[in-house]
């Protein structure tokens, strides 16, 4: 009865906060459960190299063990003086050009996929500093023609509330809208840093003096975490990413809060 008391408890009042939450996992092998068209785009791909991977490993392997078995010296006292074979060269040449091609055609459109940037409809600025994040969303303006500018500090161990994950939460979340074509801007203020979210199939790099882009589309609601991944300084393991996923209506009464202030 007990347990059964302790399940229930799980299932009502922690599942609803580690459901919206892509983290990665103890011991996880796998990707995070993707929550953008060129993250599924990614996954995809992957799954379909590792067929490739698989079939040519199983080859290999079985023609070693063949080889090391058959043409093992006590069986071939005299050794063969064959030294090639027109036939089988062509066969190895031509084959892996084929599986080459095979695996051209989705790579080449899943690379062209992530440099487009389709009329976004929000355009976000990320800036990266030693060590924390700036957001700037320069499309609203209040009335002092002032665009929302705030800073993302890593939220320290002593101040986390239960729930919450230790070196990934932050005081201040980026929150954009689901269902929504959104470009970030990348820079950096000092050193190099790369603003990467795993859910989110983006990792761009943040070089001081230039701008970089990437474009990202949301399908579902949620909390998505990730961490500088360009080693910047004593303090790299120490500025993580979150943005937050949430309904258009919940991202307008944001901004306008924001402007507000």
């Amino acid at each position: 009865m007990n347990f059964c008391v302790f399940t229930f408890f799980n299932y009502i009042f922690l599942c609803p906060l580690t459901v919206i939450s892509d983290v990665a996992e103890p011991w996880q092998l796998n990707f995070q459960d993707p929550a953008t068209p060129i993250m599924e785009g990614i996954i995809n791909l992957h799954h379909d190299l590792m067929f490739f991977i698989c079939v040519i490993s199983t080859f290999v392997s079985w023609m070693l063990v063949r080889i090391l078995w058959h043409f093992e010296e006590t069986q071939n006292i005299i050794p063969s003086t064959l030294t090639h074979g027109t036939l089988i060269e062509v066969i190895w040449t031509i084959t892996p050009a084929f599986i080459l091609l095979l695996i051209a055609v989705p790579s080449f459109s899943l690379l062209y996929a992530m440099d487009e940037i389709i009329s976004p409809a929000i355009t976000i600025k990320t800036l990266g500093h030693q060590w924390y994040w700036s957001y700037e969303y320069s499309d609203y303006l209040n009335e002092d023609n002032e665009a929302i500018i705030y800073d993302s500090y890593m939220i320290p161990e002593e101040d986390l509330e239960l729930g919450q994950f230790r070196l990934l939460e932050v005081d201040n979340r980026m929150i954009i809208p689901v269902n929504t074509h959104i470009r970030i801007i990348v820079s950096a203020a000092d050193v190099l840093h790369s603003w990467a979210v795993p859910s989110l199939g983006i990792k761009c790099d943040a070089i001081p003096g230039r701008l970089n882009q990437t474009s990202m589309f949301i399908k579902r609601e949620g909390l998505y975490y990730g961490q500088c991944s360009e080693i910047c300084g004593i303090n790299h393991g120490f500025m993580p990413i979150v943005v937050e996923a949430v309904p258009l209506s919940n991202y307008i009464e944001w901004i306008s809060n924001k402007l507000n202030e």
